[in-house]
């Protein structure tokens, strides 16, 4: 069960990742901090790459990791969902993982809570009946999303190399 927010969300919106946001997507995440259990900042090809791989997982799916707009429209990040990539060494292969990242200028603002909702919901109506989430176990940040959305922390999974474990949360959609 998801909890009521103690003040009102903020306006989101989502939409499938075009060619220019890999460019906007690459500037809120080229940080430190922002991608500190993400491996650190990744080049501008990654984005291009991923956009693309978006698009095709929206068109074949009907879901994807959108483009995440603030309400003056600026890009902010991400959230949405993804098969979990079957050439991945760890992790919930076959599952449909749900994710958000945003730029550090929208931390803590409600905008990851907010936009995963709205995934939620999109996400049931493409008839989607179970999401998982992999959290960095140091992520309180990300895991305080996933407990507030109701999912249900279901294990560790150990990663591959000198990280350290990931937290799995499962959700059942109604």
């Amino acid at each position: 069960m998801t909890t009521s927010p103690t003040r009102p969300l903020p306006d989101v919106t989502l939409r499938v990742p075009t060619h220019e946001d890999a460019h906007a997507w690459h500037g809120v995440f080229d940080d430190p901090d922002v991608m500190e259990f993400l491996g650190g900042p990744a080049e501008l090809s990654a984005y291009v790459e991923l956009t693309a791989r978006q698009r095709m997982h929206d068109a074949r799916d009907g879901y994807c990791l959108w483009t995440l707009l603030d309400a003056d429209g600026e890009v902010i990040g991400f959230t949405g969902a993804q098969p979990w990539p079957a050439e991945k060494e760890w992790g919930p292969v076959g599952e449909i993982e749900i994710g958000w990242r945003l730029g550090r200028s929208a931390w803590g603002r409600g905008y990851a809570y907010a936009a995963a909702l709205a995934t939620l919901e999109r996400l049931r109506r493409a008839g989607v009946g179970r999401v998982v989430a992999m959290v960095d176990d140091a992520n309180e940040r990300s895991a305080a999303v996933a407990e507030r959305l109701g999912m249900t922390l279901a294990g560790m999974v150990p990663r591959p190399g000198s990280r350290g474990p990931a937290r799995r949360y499962e959700l059942t959609l109604a």
